[in-house]
């Protein structure tokens, strides 16, 4: 079973979105299972909150850097430790080419708070452009699409000495001690 795991990230405004992407992410397991992938949601609420030596927001960036995706929301703002975690996912992917960073704002914002908008010239520094969504029903069929997108056995294959991830499926390694053929080699 490939375990492929999903970051998400957003502040307390949207937990009904949260919410009904769990929910989704669940229905969406049952039918990956024939195919032998678990998507792992983390949201911050099933993380621990138990003291850390250092601070808690330390061990949901750890959370992050294991992650295989990194999902943000955001709707009237972007609070300090969502900026921080997409910043901890933006860190790690340079580094290692994962997770695979998506965000998604809710329109249209009722308030927006200064925030909002600074995050989204952030993203504009950095050539990405985030995604809009209407409802948590909208954000699903776009981060499903996403998934169809991805080649899911291979994304949740992760060496973890190194960061390096291969696809080796199809690949024909010649044994250079008699010349034999290994088909669809798995390495671990």
């Amino acid at each position: 079973m490939t375990t492929i795991t999903i970051f998400l990230a957003s502040s307390n405004e949207l937990e009904a979105d949260r919410r009904a992407f769990e929910i989704e992410i669940n229905r969406k397991n049952k039918l990956l299972k024939e195919k032998e992938v678990f998507l792992h949601l983390d949201i911050w609420e099933d993380l621990s909150t138990r003291m850390s030596p250092t601070r808690s927001q330390d061990e949901y960036n750890k959370a992050i850097g294991a992650a295989d995706m990194f999902v943000l929301l955001a709707w009237n703002k972007v609070g300090k430790y969502t900026e921080e975690e997409f910043d901890t996912a933006c860190r790690v992917f340079k580094s290692t080419g994962k997770p695979a960073i998506f965000t998604w704002f809710k329109e249209p914002p009722v308030a927006p708070e200064p925030s909002l908008e600074q995050f989204r010239k952030k993203l504009a520094g950095l050539a990405h452009f985030g995604a809009t969504y209407k409802e948590a029903e909208d954000l699903w069929v776009q981060f499903n699409k996403e998934l169809e997108r991805l080649d899911l056995a291979s994304l949740g294959q992760r060496d973890d000495a190194s960061g390096i991830y291969v696809d080796n499926r199809g690949a024909n390694i010649h044994n250079q001690f008699n010349g034999g053929t290994i088909n669809n080699p798995t390495f671990h």
